[in-house]
């Protein structure tokens, strides 16, 4: 999935204030799947979602859709600690993350849904009301896919 320069200028139009917030900037701490940094999966999930949205004309928002999804693991934590609190990540930590960006940032009602549901199908009741939805949750499983199986041995070099 490749950017023209007018779409990565207009993805970081779309993404100032939010991207290189400080309390997102700490995802850079927390690895995702494989090597994976929590804020690259984030970053190349939203760069999905804009792809996907832009080439196959689905006519989601792209402020909502880009928003929602770079916000959507702001969870801040270690999944991989064994702390019992982590048990469940699957199916909590987009309670957590929803918190913490609700917390951060004024976020509308379709960037809340995202985060929200963006576990679906893993969480079953969580089904996404809105085309920005489904699309991050196609993303989200996409890129995970390809993160957990391409990058699990690639070391630290691919956290950023």
């Amino acid at each position: 999935m490749k950017l023209t320069p007018k779409e990565r200028g207009d993805l970081r139009r779309l993404l100032k204030g939010t991207a290189d917030d400080p309390t997102v900037q700490k995802m850079r701490l927390f690895t995702q799947h494989g090597s994976i940094s929590t804020y690259r999966h984030c970053a190349d999930v939203t760069r999905m979602c804009f792809w996907l949205n832009r080439r196959l004309h689905l006519g989601a928002d792209e402020r909502t859709l880009v928003r929602g999804a770079f916000l959507h693991d702001l969870y801040l934590y270690d999944w991989h600690d064994k702390d019992p609190s982590h048990k469940w990540h699957g199916f909590h930590h987009a309670d957590k993350a929803l918190e913490n960006a609700s917390g951060q940032f004024h976020l509308n009602r379709k960037e809340k849904q995202m985060i929200y549901c963006h576990m679906w199908p893993l969480n079953l009741t969580r089904v996404p009301k809105s085309r920005e939805a489904l699309i991050l949750c196609v993303a989200d499983k996409l890129c995970a896919l390809r993160e957990t199986f391409l990058y699990r041995n690639a070391g630290q070099k691919n956290k950023k």
